[in-house]
């Protein structure tokens, strides 16, 4: 069976900096694409559009990608295996295993399709921790070369999504859980270079990081982890369905300009 993932290694040499995209999957397993509703799996629409295209220049500066094949339909990479809530604010938001995108709509085609606790465990053990497992096995790597490592978690998410906020979302969210999953200096470092832009920039507001941060972001074992939340009008065009280039380059010339100052900032650490 083929990994859940696509690993895209650097064009020079490896630096401590992982970069993990786990929702700009669009990918549906032979085995259960029957399951979904064939014009929502056409197109999914909760998928994080691009992003990895997005983050194109992360191998031309030593950085390895990592992200998912599959839609987060399939399982959210990004969430608790056991389905715990990462807020408790009330908010709805998607699951493990979700039935419905994120406006509610029914993305399979009966209700017995939905997985049941058997099937949620085998897409677990098939396709969410190959992810998880692969990330460990390259922060190891770099642990072992460096001592030390970054883990960037990408993603983005449409300019208003009521379900989730009534307002429009802010062009940049940096989490990092209440900034317990980074040194301080790698966070300020990051929301000095985000904000250096003409892109709004909040800090773990309405995003605190979600469960990759969470649970790979270990300061004290010297592994940061940080997730960067991203407005989709930032780098698509204004209907969120097409890639605009000159939007992305902007954004780019930001992006990269953090990833140096976090890289240079990781030595002194």
């Amino acid at each position: 069976m083929q990994e859940p993932f696509v690993i895209i290694e650097p064009e020079k040499s490896k630096v401590p900096f992982i970069l993990s995209v786990p929702h700009c999957g669009t990918e549906f397993p032979e085995e259960i694409r029957a399951d979904y509703v064939p014009e929502m799996m056409s197109s999914p629409d909760d998928t994080d559009w691009f992003v990895h295209k997005l983050y194109n220049f992360a191998t031309e500066i030593g950085i390895t990608i990592i992200h998912a094949k599959y839609s987060r339909w399939v399982i959210d990479l990004n969430r608790d295996p056991e389905s715990a809530p990462l807020y408790d604010d009330g908010r709805i938001i998607t699951g493990l295993t979700t039935s419905t995108d994120f406006f509610g709509k029914q993305i399979y085609v009966s209700a017995d399709k939905i997985p049941d606790q058997k099937e949620v465990e085998r897409r677990l053990e098939t396709y969410y921790w190959p992810y998880y497992n692969k990330v460990q096995s390259l922060l190891n790597e770099r642990i072992a070369q460096f001592g030390k490592v970054v883990l960037w978690d990408a993603h983005s998410i449409r300019h208003l999504v009521p379900t989730i906020r009534e307002d429009v979302f802010p062009d940049m969210i940096l989490g990092n859980n209440d900034e317990k999953t980074a040194h301080p200096a790698l966070i300020r470092a990051s929301l000095e270079n985000l904000q250096s832009g003409e892109f709004g920039v909040n800090h773990n507001t309405p995003f605190k990081g979600g469960h990759i941060t969470r649970y790979f972001g270990q300061p004290q074992n010297n592994i940061h982890a940080l997730q960067l939340e991203m407005n989709k009008i930032l780098y698509m065009d204004d209907s969120e369905t097409k890639f605009d280039t000159d939007r992305a380059n902007k954004v780019r010339s930001i992006l990269k300009r953090t990833f140096e100052a976090v890289l240079k900032e990781i030595d002194n650490i």
